[in-house]
């Protein structure tokens, strides 16, 4: 039987959480504008990483942002050009030394989008049955803590600093012995919105399993807010150790003064000594401070928190303007998010 492929603009169109999370930003807007007006250019914010296209606001191509970063702080990753049969792709993931799990994500996404963990040959054959885009593959990394770290450094400055420190707590059930998957899912405000997903990856096998009590089940691998993880603020991590192992990974980026760094650490104290760090991505202008989501930070310190960092990106593109990199029009930028959307 076939099944119906909804565009990838379409899925983003009707995505709630999408629209959600825009609306977060109606309130800030005045603020927006007053930086527009303090930079004289409505996109101030396409110049700050001009290693970026587009200074990472929107379209930027994730595999090419990897291609700046040194290799050691890199999982295993290839591109994959979309409509590339499975045979290939397989022949590629041997050559590589690929092996599952592996996680799949679109070269251009946002929020989650399509990026799926898969265990098998089967599952790669239902992820290209999906994907309508150019993709990358990485190796799962199994470091246990993942986190968004956000840096900035002016273009007159020689060092930088970091100024959130986001730790993703993956959604999971704690088993008791008794009750199932979707029971224990249902005891928890956040899973329950879960479920529907969960029972299109689980099945009726999976959801009516009984954990034994005491384990710890991670359903959601993914680190999104739309597949359930919880963010939390971890911004009693930052320190002048922490700016300097960031200042060693960004300043190897030509033209690269504002993002964040998605990544797994084996451990803090490796963080701090700059090594078994992986970055799975790296955004641009885009990037949010992502401890504003810590469900113990109010809305008044969210909308504080992100107002500062929109003022660090204009005051980058003023910088920037005055060395001779100038924003990207407003009508170039327009095209690219129309084209986006509509094709």
């Amino acid at each position: 039987m076939n099944t119906l492929k909804l565009p990838l603009w379409l899925i983003k169109l009707t995505n709630f959480e999408y629209w959600t999370w825009w609306m977060f930003y109606v309130p800030l807007l005045p603020y927006w504008l007053f930086q527009a007006i303090r930079t004289r250019s409505l996109t101030f914010f396409t110049n700050a990483d001009p290693c970026i296209d587009y200074g990472g606001f929107f379209g930027e191509s994730k595999m090419e942002i990897l291609r700046q970063i040194p290799k050691d702080y890199l999982p295993k990753t290839i591109f994959i050009e979309k409509q590339k049969d499975l045979k290939t792709i397989v022949d590629r993931l041997i050559q590589e030394d690929l092996v599952y799990p592996i996680i799949c994500k679109p070269d251009v996404g946002e929020r989650g989008t399509q990026v799926e963990k898969l265990y098998s040959n089967y599952d790669l054959v239902q992820y290209l049955s999906n994907v309508q885009e150019d993709f990358i593959i990485q190796e799962f990394i199994t470091y246990d803590i993942e986190l968004g770290v956000l840096y900035y450094r002016y273009p007159d400055a020689s060092t930088g600093k970091v100024t959130s420190v986001t730790r993703k707590e993956f959604l999971a059930v704690l088993g008791d012995g008794k009750s199932t998957v979707e029971q224990l899912m249902r005891q928890s405000t956040r899973a329950r919105f879960q479920l529907d997903s969960m029972r299109k990856r689980l099945g009726d096998m999976g959801m009516n399993e009984v954990i034994k009590s005491g384990e710890k089940r991670i359903l959601e691998p993914i680190g999104n807010h739309c597949r359930g993880t919880k963010f939390l603020d971890d911004n009693h991590l930052l320190n002048s150790t922490l700016d300097e192992v960031f200042d060693k990974i960004a300043l190897t980026i030509d033209g690269f003064h504002f993002g964040r760094f998605d990544l797994k650490v084996n451990s803090i104290e490796d963080l701090y000594e700059g090594k078994n760090i992986r970055i799975m991505e790296l955004n641009g202008v885009s990037s949010e401070p992502g401890h504003i989501y810590d469900p113990k930070n109010t809305l008044w310190a969210a909308y504080r928190d992100l107002a500062h960092h929109w003022k660090i990106i204009a005051d980058i593109s003023i910088q920037q303007q005055r060395r001779g990199i100038m924003p990207v029009p407003f009508g170039v930028l327009w095209k690219v998010v129309k084209g986006h959307f509509v094709g």
